[in-house]
């Protein structure tokens, strides 16, 4: 039984999913849930920790992406608090982002007392309808008896399959009325055993191909099954190409990983199994293989609900992904026939070899301006295997998808397909906290660096010594080349040259320096990494360069 007001009932719902760490921006409205955050004044007082962390930010769309960022990384749901009106509203990208991503986050949000609804209260405004969209539950507490059940129905609801945001407003009068209520339970998740029939047919489809390729997609990770799906690849000796934050379950330098080789073998393949993914822009739309003979697609995936509609697979298997991917490992065992299909596989792996001779000469490019290449070059020998890094921009960060392979799942973030700029302080400071003993680093470019440089000041407070590189080319390169090459011209795509983004952020008692040679790149990321405080590496490129990429997204 928990007594006291509605913040004591939602954090002891929030601690029975394992939530340590409460991610927020000042606001009268959600009083309630600080308080019981750092268990009440009598904790303050004796300077003993309350029952979660409570970390507040600068700018709400900040805490809910670092509460996306702690789901991503730990795998337990996020958790995020915003106060009434501008609050939610302002919220809403990171929510959107998480429902994009298929993260499991809780945002819980202030709301105007009802007995003065109607009246024009200060921030009055009914959130739900705006949030009912991207969320998997938008509701509100009007019996503060309920909020504990009301929250915990939240968490229940945001980390089932397929997991994703929820959202809980509470009036403030109905918050601080105090109640007596039982103790939230963690629910029960439901059964997810795919079917036997379509797991065989997914089986036998594998058996039968010559030139089959398995993309990895997020979900692999979010759904706890990275150890069968490296079972899978290794047993079918099958070609493996990452997605998401599937990067990384195939270990970088695992032969079966081709990721190099990613348009030879998509453009060449005569079955496709992706898992964990939605077949979108970044797959081609699930359109695979040679132009006269497609490629046959298996659809994998968490639920039912998210095999593709307009890709139309040839077989989808719905369920538990360690027991899609078990099983189907299984069935293909017991199969009678497999293709011999050795060739395929050297031919990919000779590729990818190839691509990465290829790329020695750029990632240790003496150009002048840099080369944005040049700083993976740099960056890579200098990180550890648990390295979480974060990228957050659009061309600078690009680069970094080709050149950085995590060596451990779990230790990749990017925005995800909803594509929203300012994700990075947010993820940055969930990593330092849920890995304090790992490298973190954010990985920006110039433009993203405007959305949020600005909770630097958060890293400072909470004292989280997070490693920034910007690759300042003082432009939108990801819009800049295609307007020049749509139009023949560009507008609204350029930035202060040479900005000293490290200035700010020694201002904001972090430390960093501003490299424009080559040469000095890694001494200055040497510096970094010993600085043991916020530390912002801002590279000048050369702003003609841009990522030659196969799609727009059209």
């Amino acid at each position: 039984m928990t007594s006291g007001h509605g913040g004591w009932h939602a954090i002891a719902a929030a601690r029975a999913y394992g939530v340590e760490t409460l991610f927020t921006l000042s606001g009268a409205h959600i009083f309630p849930l600080f308080d019981a955050a750092v268990g009440g004044k009598q904790a303050v007082d004796a300077g003993t920790p309350g029952p979660i962390r409570l970390v507040d930010v600068r700018h709400e769309a900040t805490a809910v992406f670092a509460a996306e960022g702690t789901a991503k990384l730990t795998r337990t749901p996020g958790f995020a608090a915003v106060t009434a009106g501008p609050g939610v509203t302002n919220a809403v990208s990171g929510l959107t982002s998480a429902w994009f991503n298929a993260v499991p986050v809780v945002v819980m949000g202030g709301r105007s007392p009802d007995f003065r609804w109607g009246k024009g209260a200060l921030q009055e405004m009914d959130h739900t309808p705006i949030l009912a969209p991207v969320t998997k539950s938008a509701q509100t507490a009007h019996d503060p008896t309920q909020i504990g059940a009301m929250t915990s129905a939240a968490f229940q609801a945001a980390t089932s399959a397929h997991r994703g945001p929820a959202f809980l407003d509470v009036p403030m009068d109905i918050f601080y009325a105090p109640v007596d209520a039982p103790d939230p339970v963690r629910h029960v998740d439901p059964d997810r055993t795919p079917d036997p029939e379509a797991v065989t047919r997914a089986a036998g489809m594998l058996a039968g191909a010559q030139r089959p390729v398995l993309i990895l997609g997020s979900d692999v990770w979010n759904d706890f099954a990275e150890e069968a799906a490296v079972r899978l690849a290794e047993t079918l000796q099958i070609p493996v190409i990452p997605n998401g934050m599937g990067r990384g379950v195939v270990a970088s330098g695992h032969p079966l990983l081709v990721t190099r080789a990613r348009s030879m073998a998509l453009k060449n393949a005569d079955l496709v199994m992706v898992v964990g993914t939605p077949l979108d822009f970044r797959l081609g739309y699930g359109i695979f293989g040679p132009a006269d003979t497609p490629a046959e697609v298996i659809h994998v995936v968490d639920t039912p609900a998210q095999i593709s509609t307009h890709a139309a697979p040839a077989a989808a298997v719905a369920g538990d992904l360690s027991l899609c991917l078990d099983g189907i490992t299984q069935a293909w065992e017991a199969h009678r026939q497999h293709v011999a299909r050795d060739a395929w596989l050297t031919d990919l792996q000779g590729a990818a070899a190839a691509a990465v001779a290829k790329d020695a000469e750029v990632l240790q490019s003496t150009l002048d301006p840099i080369h944005p290449a040049r700083i993976y070059g740099e960056l890579t020998r200098r990180l550890a295997d648990d390295a979480v890094v974060i990228g957050d921009g659009g061309d600078f960060v690009s680069f970094a998808g080709k050149f950085v392979e995590p060596r451990k799942p779990g230790h990749w973030l990017d925005p995800g397909p909803y594509g929203c700029l300012g994700t990075g302080l947010g993820y940055a400071m969930a990593s330092a906290i849920a890995k304090p003993s790992s490298q973190t680093v954010l990985l920006m470019g110039d433009g993203a660096a405007g959305f949020s440089l600005m909770d630097v000041d958060t890293l400072v407070r909470q004292n989280l010594p997070v490693v920034m590189v910007i690759g300042n080319n003082s432009a939108w390169g990801l819009e800049k080349h295609p307007m020049r090459l749509l139009h023949q011209y560009d507008v609204a795509a350029d930035l202060q040259p040479g900005l000293r983004y490290d200035e700010i952020v020694a201002t904001l008692g972090g430390a960093g320096e501003t490299v424009s040679d080559p040469q000095q790149i890694g001494p200055a990321l040497d510096r970094a990494f010993a600085a043991g405080v916020p530390y912002l590496v801002n590279v000048l490129t050369d702003a003609e360069i841009m990522y030659p990429r196969a799609t727009t997204g059209l």
